[in-house]
């Protein structure tokens, strides 16, 4: 994010709208990641109401940071198209829509459609508030302006899954887990309200008009057939299409390369600037990316699922329990936001360390309680599993962002948002898979043993991740370049 902060910055706008507009930016932001969270802890009661097995509730967290991750490269280049304050209003009024359609979906199919439209429409919007926040503060503001991000992605990861036990248990209005998409009614209404009031409707950026359709086609279906397999292949049983699939989406991607390199070569528009993946920094940093947020997110859904299905705990109950998760970031958040200036690198290396304590103390926990385990022997572990994961969320876009030239900081921070929601996915599919895949029958058949015993493997993965990324971080710079 650091390279973001050197672009040149429009006049800016008078204190109190730059503050109102930054207010606007951030409750789009709020919107999309407590959406990509939520159904951690509101998917049993969807479960319980709605029906379908595993596989649905997979897809119901699945298909909204697929959907997002796949349209984020073409949703950044309409806002350089059409400006990015039209852009970002269109995309929160068909979030809020499909917000509504969630909460209103009868059944299962029809949430998940919900959810892809919702991702697709969150694709739009999100991508725009760089762009806007350097439009509205002038170049001596605007990193205190963007300092306001770290904190509140690293927050709302993990207070999703406490909103929404939070929201589920009351039952406002008798709404139930629905509550958990209606919330963005007031929000998208403020950001709509407010964002339409102050954010500056600056002209076209791009120098062309036309969209690369092919290469997000292309990006879409390899995306589509990673992910695929991996939610509804167990369930069925790994059958031959599904590695078929998975393998398929190898040369599909290697195709979106060439087609990308080749439409630069000629001067045409492109999704993706070729030129970033030619530094060892960026390039590392998007695979790394891809891991941590694999790891956050699978472990995240895996605890939720693991205290309601396994230990049989209520929505609230286990978002009280996740609170643990929650305040950890924060204090790591602090933490990372006084420190990093001085010792840049290094706050990676430690926060992945914690995190690693944290996870391997919520497997050694599960091994000393068994089937007694309750929320205080969970909380010191997942305290230090959220300080390290907060300490990473503020330096790590920054760190990743160093090495890249500011004509490539559009296309290059629309490509790690993208990769954040594919981590993501790919993070919920894998260790989904692994988890359900021990626990065995559907609940109330699961004895709490098995779940125990899918919950330790799990933390026996995500720790694997976790070392894979602790290893990535030694190929980044030392310090983003500020």
């Amino acid at each position: 994010m650091t390279a973001v902060l050197e672009a040149p910055a429009r006049v800016a706008a008078p204190v109190r709208r730059r503050r109102l507009g930054l207010a606007a930016v951030l409750a789009a932001t709020l919107m999309n990641l407590l959406d990509s969270t939520v159904v951690s802890v509101g998917g049993p009661a969807i479960q319980a109401d709605l029906g379908g097995g595993y596989a649905s509730l997979q897809w119901i967290a699945a298909g909204y940071t697929l959907a997002l991750a796949v349209g984020l490269l073409v949703g950044g280049r309409l806002g350089d198209m059409y400006g990015r304050r039209r852009m970002l209003l269109l995309g929160t009024a068909a979030f809020v829509a499909a917000s509504l359609a969630c909460a209103l979906a009868p059944e299962p199919q029809a949430l998940i459609a919900a959810r892809v439209l919702q991702g697709l429409a969150g694709a739009v919007m999100i991508p725009q508030g760089f762009g806007l926040v350097r439009d509205l503060f002038p170049p001596a503001e605007v990193g205190r302006a963007f300092g306001a991000f770290g904190p509140v992605i690293g927050l709302a990861t993990i207070l999703g899954p406490v909103v929404a036990g939070l929201l589920v248990e009351a039952d406002l209005f008798g709404t139930g887990w629905r509550m958990i998409f209606l919330i963005n009614l007031p929000l998208g209404a403020f950001a709509l309200a407010a964002g339409a009031r102050v954010l500056p409707a600056a002209p076209a950026t791009a120098p062309s008009s036309r969209l690369d359709l092919g290469g997000g086609l292309l990006a879409g279906v390899a995306i589509l057939l990673l992910v695929h397999p991996l939610v509804q292949g167990r369930e069925l049983g790994w059958p031959a299409w599904s590695l078929v699939m998975a393998i398929a989406s190898l040369p599909v991607f290697a195709g979106f390369a060439v087609h990308q390199v080749r439409r630069a070569r000629r001067g045409a528009a492109t999704l993706v600037e070729p030129s970033v993946f030619g530094k060892r920094s960026y390039t590392s940093g998007t695979v790394l990316v891809v891991v941590f947020f694999a790891a956050v997110c699978g472990f995240s859904l895996a605890i939720g699922m693991f205290l309601q299905l396994g230990l049989g705990y209520g929505a609230l109950r286990a978002s009280l329990t996740m609170t643990a998760f929650a305040v950890g970031a924060f204090l790591g958040t602090g933490f990372s936001a006084a420190r990093t200036a001085s010792l840049g690198r290094t706050v990676l290396h430690l926060g992945l360390g914690l995190l690693a304590a944290g996870v391997l103390a919520f497997h050694l926990v599960l091994g000393w309680a068994g089937g007694a385990v309750g929320p205080w022997d969970l909380a010191l572990p997942l305290l230090l599993g959220g300080a390290g994961m907060g300490m990473i969320f503020v330096p790590l876009f920054g760190i990743i962002m160093g090495d890249v030239e500011d004509h490539e900081v559009g296309s290059a921070a629309g490509v790690l948002e993208s990769v954040q929601q594919l981590g993501a996915s790919l993070g919920v599919a894998v260790l989904g898979t692994v988890f359900f895949g021990r626990l065995g029958s559907p609940v109330p058949g699961a004895a709490v043993a098995r779940a125990v015993d899918a919950a330790q493997v799990v933390s026996l993965v995500t720790l694997g991740l976790v070392a894979a990324a602790f290893a990535l971080a030694f190929l980044l710079p030392r310090e983003g370049r500020h």
